[in-house]
């Protein structure tokens, strides 16, 4: 049997998955793509496909690789869909299958306890603030096999405490640490090895196309099918790794770092204490150079130093870092034959001296540079896009007899752009030449739900903007009892739209408002779906950044979703400014070609928050006029699903009621959710 075949036996009425998942019913769109997956493997070459909410993309893509008997790596944009696929959809679809493949889950090393740091973390009697989290480690670290952080409940992946018990490439001693046998990182690393299918994520597939370390310089060649689920998320990400980052941060933990183990393992021998002082001096009098904005901003650099910063003092800080970097170059040259230690000590301080001389010079043509100041400044250096590395990854050099390099790649996402081309994401990917598939979504949109532009609410460079905005959610969630969404463009209009609600529903109002950075992430869409304590009270929920994608609830809990303005991209942003110079030297429209389909990408991920299952009923709200009275609103409007348009308040108000009234439950409901 081939595998187009054994695929459309498995997506039957009477087939596997009718058995694998409740209430499962076979779907034209998923079948198109699962036959469209099987395709490719069996060919070869790439496949971007685009699967509308509700798709069941996880299983189209899983079951031709499964099926397929190659070799498959999995890469996600989160650590949640990461967990997901590995700890739920593998283990099903594997059992229920009957396949005997062995599936390994990876992850880059900041999500590992580090046996070795996590021991010196402890002799060097951290402060009080890290004694509790730092002891509740230790003790876990006993338990554990995995050394996976994420089983940890209650670690806040703030805090401060993690650098300390985690390695870096620049810090992790490899062989010659004491710890090296029992090292999670290892071990996961031998598991993957040995595994058919690997689940990783793009920040790892990234990372390890950076620097050649994270042990998919093995794996690769040896993974003859690649899919990137969430791969809307591939250029952002990649940005982020194939360039060069130098921060204050950094130089505080390598200070941290030296004293920690010069004290250990050197007393006496160096004035380890001077050193790190010096350096931690270094680390300030950078920051210094730089204004402490009220919040984050990225800072232009377009000339040798950053604009609006005194080229004098720029050059005497980079200055001091680069005599400082010296200093513990000499210093632990002479200690490096005592320990592994001193030698990645050494390794590290040699590569940030590289990256401040890099910093000294000017940067090349075809990259972009700037500065983020925050609490700490980190000087970044970047490519507009990841096209060309792409492009290398896809086909190496060895393989260029092979297209693709041979292999099956497959790239799916809910959004993947707004033109038919789907030039949004291929273009910046390098993967113009990919096959493209289109697979819309089963929900019926035009009856579940409704798209509402409120002509009341003031353009959103208007002060009162955010206010009336507030108003609006307000009114609308008196009327469902909460089941509120509201999605913002910035940090500024979340505080300001989150505060006002919390004024108009104090605790004891009989509504929950939620904001986003009052507690985590995953605490917040718990208490979203079922309520403080379970209790089924609803709530609103205001939230920015990356609720705008993967917060799923599907049922009653949800029947609002708010956007208080259209998501363009900042004209500011130093990358933004870069890329839309780019367009505008190849005579192409910056607004048109870049700004648009941008912010049609976001608006369609917002959107999709709100239907998610086949009994799902709501109203989306996108309180921005220029959607009607703009010529581009039109084209903004047409990227979203085919909802139903209302256009006047009185026919928004009876849909909200309407709703409210034909089955809002008292508690939340799941039903009508479909399988994977």
């Amino acid at each position: 049997m081939s595998l187009l075949q054994s695929v459309a036996k498995v997506f039957a009425t009477n087939g596997a998955l009718a058995r694998i998942a409740e209430g499962y019913q076979p779907r034209p769109q998923q079948l198109d793509m699962a036959v469209a997956v099987a395709r490719t493997i069996e060919e070869g070459g790439a496949l971007i496909v685009e699967a509308g909410t509700g798709v069941g993309k996880t299983f189209a893509y899983l079951v031709p690789a499964l099926l397929s008997g190659e070799r498959v790596m999995i890469s996600t944009a989160s650590k949640t869909l990461q967990d997901q696929l590995f700890g739920r959809d593998l283990p099903r679809l594997v059992q229920g299958l009957g396949l005997p493949l062995r599936v390994a889950l990876l992850k880059g090393r900041s999500s590992y306890l580090c046996l070795h740091r996590m021991e010196a973390a402890v002799a060097a009697n951290p402060d009080r603030i890290a004694g509790p989290a730092l002891a509740k480690i230790e003790r876990w670290s006993k338990l554990t096999r995995q050394g996976d952080l994420a089983e940890l409940p209650g670690l806040d992946q703030r805090s401060d405490v993690i650098p300390r018990v985690t390695s870096t490439r620049e810090n992790c001693l490899g062989s010659q640490c004491p710890k090296a046998r029992a090292c999670h990182v290892n071990l996961a690393r031998r598991e993957a090895m040995a595994a058919e299918v690997l689940v990783i994520n793009h920040h790892l597939f990234f990372a390890d196309m950076a620097v050649r370390e994270s042990g998919m310089a093995e794996l690769l060649p040896s993974v003859r099918v690649v899919i990137f689920d969430e791969a809307h998320q591939l250029n952002e990400i990649g940005v982020q790794f194939l360039g060069k980052q130098l921060g204050s941060s950094q130089l505080l933990d390598l200070s941290r770092d030296l004293l920690a183990s010069g004290l250990q393992l050197a007393r006496g021998l160096v004035d380890w204490q001077a050193l790190a002082a010096a350096l931690e001096k270094a680390a300030r009098d950078l920051r210094l150079v730089f204004p402490r904005p009220a919040g984050g901003i990225k800072l232009r650099w377009t000339e040798d130093s950053p604009e609006g910063i005194d080229p004098q003092a720029w050059k005497e800080a980079l200055g001091a870092l680069q005599r400082i970097c010296d200093q513990l170059l000499e210093a632990l040259g002479r200690v490096e034959q005592l320990a592994p230690d001193f030698e990645r000590l050494k390794e590290r301080v040699s590569a940030m001296a590289e990256r401040v001389a890099a910093f000294g010079l000017a940067r090349q043509a075809d990259l972009v540079r700037w500065v983020d100041l925050g609490a700490q400044v980190r000087l970044v250096e970047s490519p507009l896009d990841i096209a060309q590395a792409m492009k290398e990854r896809l086909s190496p050099g060895a393989e260029q007899d092979q297209p693709w390099g041979g292999r099956a790649w497959i790239f799916t996402s809910a959004t993947l752009g707004s033109e038919a081309n789907l030039d949004w994401f291929a273009e910046p990917c390098g993967l113009s030449d990919a096959r493209q598939l289109r697979v819309g979504s089963p929900f019926d949109y035009a009856r579940q739900a409704a798209v509402y532009v409120p002509s009341e609410v003031c353009r959103p460079d208007h002060p009162r903007h955010s206010a009336q905005v507030a108003d609006l959610v307000a009114a609308a969630a008196r009327k469902l009892g909460g089941r509120t969404l509201v999605l913002t463009t910035t940090l500024r209009a979340l505080r300001v739209v989150g505060e006002l609600l919390q004024t108009q529903f104090p605790p004891g109002s009989g509504l929950d408002v939620l904001v986003q950075g009052q507690d985590s992430r995953n605490a917040l869409m718990q208490r979203f779906r079922v309520g403080r304590d379970g209790n089924g009270v609803g709530a609103i929920l205001v939230a920015s950044a990356s609720f705008w994608e993967g917060f799923d609830v599907p049922g009653d809990a949800l029947q609002l979703v708010v956007i208080d303005k259209l998501p363009f991209p900042p004209p500011n942003d130093p990358l933004v400014e870069a890329r839309t110079r780019r367009l505008e030297l190849a005579g192409r429209s910056p607004f048109n070609e870049y700004f648009l389909p941008e912010a049609a990408v976001a608006l369609r991920q917002g959107a999709g928050r709100l239907i998610r299952s086949e009994t799902d009923r709501g109203v989306l709200a996108i309180c921005d006029v220029r959607l009607s009275s703009m010529g581009y609103g039109r084209r903004l409007l047409a990227s979203l699903p085919p909802m139903r348009r209302i256009r006047l308040a009185g026919d928004y108000d009876s849909l909200l009621e309407e709703i409210a009234a034909s089955g809002a439950a008292t508690k939340p409901s799941t039903t009508g959710r479909p399988p994977s």
